[in-house]
Parts: C-alpha cells; structure tokens; sequence
C-alpha cells in the first residue's frame, strides 16, 4: 500500500481546489494508504461536505466503470460454464449471547443458464447494524443492456425494481448525512501468515477426519493465522453522535429495528476545519516507512485484532472449480455477504472445492457457507423472466 496518494494529501491538507482537479483526471478513491485509510475516510474526518460528496460521487462512478470493463470478461466465462443449480446456505454466529438470538440463516438457490442468472434469497442484506428479511429472487440477463440487466424481485408484494447504479442526488445526499454522523471503519482479513492443516478425528487412533457434507466427500482442514483486524474512528463525532449511535446499537442487539429509531439523518453541515498542520515536508518524506506523521484532524481511534479459528472442508468431488465459482459471485456481487465470500475463496486454499467453509464477516459475527447441492441442468426460460403479474416499484429497495 502507498504511503498516501496525492488524493490522501489533498484531502487531508483540505487543498480542495487539488482535490478537485484530481478527481478530474480520474484519481482513485477506493485506494488504501499505508494505515489502511481511504482518501474518502480522511474526506469525513476533515469534515468538509462538499468534498466528502464529491468523493463519494467519484468513488461510485469508479465502481461502475469497473464493473462495465469486467463485464465482456465474465459473460464470455458464464458462457463456457455449464449450466446448473447450485444450492449454498449461510448460518450466522456471534460469540455475542444477546446477538447470536437475532442473527439470521439462509437458503440461497442459484440457477445459471447460459448467460442468465437467477438468485433466490430470503436475506436481502446483512451489516453490522442490521439484517433484512424478505422472499426475493435476483435475476441478471446478460443479454439486456448494462441499465436493464439486473432486476430484483419481491415475491411476497409481487413487485419488481431494476437495479440502476446510478443515484439520485437525495440519495447521494442522505448517503454523506450517514457518513459524517458515524464511525468511520477499516477492517482487513489478514492472510498473510495463514496455514492449512488436517483435522483429526477419533480419541483413541487419530485420523485425518473426512465426512460427507451434502452429496460430496470432504476432506476437513484447520485454518490457522486468520486474523480479522479492524479500526474505527471518530474524531469527527460530537458526544451527542457518539450516544445516539451507541443507543441504536444496544436497541438493535435486543431485536429492535431501525425503523423504529427514528433513524432520520440530519442535514450535517461542515466541520470547523482542524488546525493547520506545522509538519515540513522534509520530515513527511523523511519518516520511515509505515510511521508518515498524520495530516489532517487528530486521530481519535480504536484498533483490534481477533484471531479466528476456523474449519474449512474441500471436496475434490465438486463438479464446479474455484475460478468459476469467483465468476458467478462477480455477477451477484452487490451482497456484502457474498463480497466476503468471494474474497476468502481467493486466497490459496487446500485442493479441491469449500464446500464448507467459516468466514469471518464482522469482528463479532462469522458465517458458515455450505455447499448442500450441485448439479448440471436445464431450465424453463421463464424463470429468468418478471411474472406478467408483478408491478415495477422503483423505490422497494432503497439501499439497491
């Protein structure tokens, strides 16, 4: 990781006019700095909404452009894949007593079919904050155009939206509301120092355990030196944001829900700027590296690490390889879940396929995904289609 990126410094100096020119070329936001900080976290620690908003802006564009250029890539390896049913199901822990009764488990079917994919859930989204409910399917045509191929269902109201990832400007607003009143978070999965190695079973003889785990023979694994480490900060809190988020959060572990918060963020306005920095920049450049002085307002901030243990098992019977599991969880990626996912079957695991596997997703909270079911199959056309008789509501899911 960079040091900190032109961007970083702009932002932190609060030289907007810098900034700005910088977006103007293209500079990316979603790049870390050596602490594991991004140019927009450092925008909410200064406090200036007009630059906090044009990051965001910028970051949200980027996105897209991204995903447009993987685009041609992933249909073309959809294509070369079979077509299947596949069946995987989330089961939340926490070692939280009051959180581990709120959280969720879920089914998720999928059925790919050339360059369609279709998704069923009964969890929409799941954050630190909250977890949504409901009986939907997300359908990706790839055929359609980039703005029409994505629709997501809701069985129970029988409505439809197309998930444009374009925002209207409220939305944008409101997004900045949430960003300056709350914690500003950096967590990192660790890898670095990972190893593998075979669980045991029996008391008396001890033998590599190897158990059956849906239809497919696994071979079970430890997973040691998974590390979760993770920061907040909040020197850009008043005291009063600091209690009102702190009672959210302990009416939500005793299964309230934010609707009932009154959860209305409130129109922020800009911070008083910090004090000027009196750093030089012989010594900035001079610092060693990974102890740069920090620019910008004084960190108040809270580091901690978790070392997880986990279990992980690998079936070299699975019809389905790594790289073409990553393809499918590209194109259904908007879940923060399945991000997690992705990112975990990425690092250099033991042959064969995860058939099960423990993720850690917040510092409180792991998931256990388990493949229950895989087979290659044809399907009826119409179930990557919205039923005649579904309505399009383009405001269901506001956070889409």
């Amino acid at each position: 990781m960079p040091r900190n990126t032109p961007l970083h410094l702009a932002v932190m100096l609060g030289h907007k006019e810098c900034a700005h020119l910088l977006l103007a070329h293209n500079a990316p936001v979603k790049v870390k700095n050596a602490q594991g900080w991004s140019p927009l976290a450092e925008a909410i620690s200064y406090g200036d909404r007009q630059m906090i908003s044009a990051l965001l802006r910028k970051l949200k564009q980027q996105s897209r452009e991204s995903v447009e250029e993987k685009r041609p890539r992933l249909l073309k390896a959809l294509k070369e894949l079979g077509d299947f049913y596949l069946e995987l199901h989330w089961d939340f822990q926490s070692w939280v007593p009051l959180l581990s009764r709120i959280l969720p488990s879920d089914a998720c079917k999928i059925h790919k079919q050339g360059i369609n994919i279709r998704l069923d859930t009964t969890l929409i989204d799941f954050t630190d904050m909250k977890c949504q409910r409901g009986d939907l399917s997300f359908i990706f045509n790839g055929d359609a155009a980039p703005s029409e191929s994505f629709v997501v269902l809701d069985n129970e109201q029988k409505v439809y939206q197309r998930i444009h990832h374009e925002e209207s400007e409220m939305e944008t607003e409101e997004e900045v509301d949430i960003l300056m009143s709350s914690d500003i978070y950096s967590a990192t999965l660790s890898t670095k120092s990972i190893t593998f190695t075979r669980a045991q079973t029996g008391w008396l003889f001890r033998e590599d355990k190897t158990e059956r785990v849906g239809n497919f023979l696994a071979d079970f694994y430890l997973v040691n030196g998974l590390v979760l480490e993770s920061r907040k900060r909040r020197e850009h809190l008043s005291e009063e944001d600091i209690l009102r988020n702190k009672a959210i959060m302990e009416s939500l572990s005793k299964g309230g829900n934010l609707m009932e918060q009154n959860f209305e963020p409130v129109r922020r306005q800009s911070l008083t700027p910090p004090s000027p920095n009196t750093i030089s920049w012989e010594e900035y450049i001079s610092a060693e590296s990974g102890k740069a002085p920090h620019l910008g307002r004084e960190l108040v901030c809270k580091e901690s690490k978790k070392t997880f243990k986990a279990t992980i098992a690998m079936s070299q019977e699975f019809p389905l390889g790594i790289e073409s599991l990553l393809n499918v969880l590209e194109v259904i990626a908007p879940f923060k879940h399945f991000n997690k996912l992705r990112e975990f079957v990425q690092m250099k695991l033991p042959p064969g396929f995860p058939v099960k596997l423990d993720i850690p997703v917040f510092p409180t909270i792991t998931a256990t995904v388990t493949f229950q079911e895989f087979r290659y199959d044809e399907f009826d056309d119409s179930i990557f289609t919205i039923p005649d008789d579904y309505k399009e509501d383009p405001s269901r899911f506001p956070d889409l």
